[in-house]
């Protein structure tokens, strides 16, 4: 038996060759026939799982022979208006830079003598030219079926066709003018899939699209803060409020950051961004919940009083006046010995917040935690009887 072997082996290597052979001509036989697309693609597929088959042109072609013609199969379905999945078309589309950008990482590759024979490069990189728009145009029509995922798969391939070397002669970075819009919408979807690696991938180049800068901005924040970078995120925000410091994003969360982490900072940033629009209405609303926290009631009517004369369509603006006067009608009530005089102040106090706390409530009647309890004092101290009946029973309510 020992001596069986060598000649066992010996026929063994011609058989698999022969083989191998077969099975390539088979496949090419379903392609000219422009039928068994998909077998003659996994046959081929299947040879190219075994690396020794790896540099073997005449399978790597026979492939992409297979899908493209599943691709002018389908895209002729769709022009002749039959019926067939728009989907797969992209799919197979995509298939084919994949499979182009392999073959290509494989050309490059020197033989046993040293030598490098790129013969395919630059006919693969001309045709998928003329369909790298169906790449973009799939990840449009992913994002509107809300389906992120394929989204972003397909604006990823449509942007790394940049980096690939197979399309190295085309310079899509500097010759192609939808770069940074295609990166926006992959940012975009990664924002939506909750991402922040599929979001990143393409920051720099989407932020060469300043019109959606702010947007870009907050979608990169949300993430670092997701990812707990709180220094990245702050770093952002800062940013953002440098390009647009009305933006609703990024001063109140920088102001919440600072309150939070170092309390005398957000003051002197308000300060700052006061001191840039004075009427900001975003700058002082914030100034004026600052001054309330502080205890600095007298501050906080008077930069409240600004705002509202600015802006009276916020109604925590009203509700800031509000709890100024009613704050200052608590700590007097509590500070004092009981007397007429100082009854009188207390209530002079309570009288000047009802106003706005009623016009709080008017603004946002679903904060009842916010304006039940001042108004029950308020009604209560001032001795109005039907409308505290009516608050108290609301209290009731909120008790429960």
């Amino acid at each position: 038996m020992k001596r069986l072997l060598p000649f066992f082996f010996i026929f063994l290597m011609p058989l698999s060759v022969m083989a191998q052979k077969k099975v390539i001509a088979q496949a090419q036989t379903f392609v000219k026939s422009g039928k068994e697309l998909a077998r003659a693609e996994k046959m081929m597929s299947d040879l190219l799982k075994d690396s020794a088959n790896q540099r073997n042109e005449k399978i790597w072609l026979t492939m992409l022979e297979a899908v493209k013609k599943q691709y002018e199969q389908g895209n002729e379905k769709l022009y002749l208006k039959q019926k067939y999945d728009t989907a797969s078309l992209f799919s197979t589309a995509r298939k084919l830079f994949l499979i182009c950008e392999a073959f290509d990482s494989i050309e490059v590759m020197p033989d046993k003598k040293g030598r490098v024979n790129i013969r395919h490069r630059e006919k693969n990189a001309e045709w998928l030219r003329t369909l790298r728009p169906n790449l973009y145009n799939a990840g449009t029509f992913f994002l509107r079926k809300l389906d992120y995922a394929n989204s972003w798969t397909y604006y990823d391939t449509y942007l790394d066709c940049a980096w690939q070397p197979l399309f190295s002669a085309h310079n899509y970075m500097e010759n192609d003018s939808i770069m940074s819009s295609a990166a926006y919408w992959a940012l975009y979807a990664g924002y939506r899939l909750r991402m922040p690696e599929k979001v990143m991938k393409y920051r720099e180049l989407a932020e060469k699209d300043s019109a959606r800068l702010d947007n870009i901005l907050q979608y990169v924040a949300e993430m670092q803060l997701q990812a707990s970078d709180t220094v990245a995120y702050v770093g952002t925000l800062r940013r953002g409020f440098a390009h647009t410091p009305s933006h609703h994003f990024f001063f109140p969360r920088l102001i919440d950051y600072y309150n939070k982490a170092m309390p005398d900072s957000a003051n002197v940033f308000i300060d700052n961004a006061l001191a840039t629009d004075s009427t900001n209405s975003l700058f002082l609303f914030a100034k004026s919940s600052v001054l309330l926290n502080a205890g600095q009631y007298s501050q906080c009517i008077n930069t409240t009083r600004k705002l509202l004369a600015v802006n009276d369509s916020l109604p925590e603006a009203w509700c800031n006046m509000g709890l100024a006067y009613y704050n200052q009608a608590v700590e007097l009530e509590r500070s004092m010995q009981r007397n007429k005089k100082k009854r009188k102040a207390v209530n002079a106090l309570y009288e000047q917040s009802r106003p706005y706390m009623e016009r709080f409530r008017s603004m946002a009647p679903n904060q009842q935690t916010k304006w039940v309890p001042a108004l029950y004092t308020i009604y209560l101290n001032l001795n109005m009887g039907k409308e505290f009946e009516e608050i108290d029973s609301l209290r009731e309510k909120l008790r429960q």
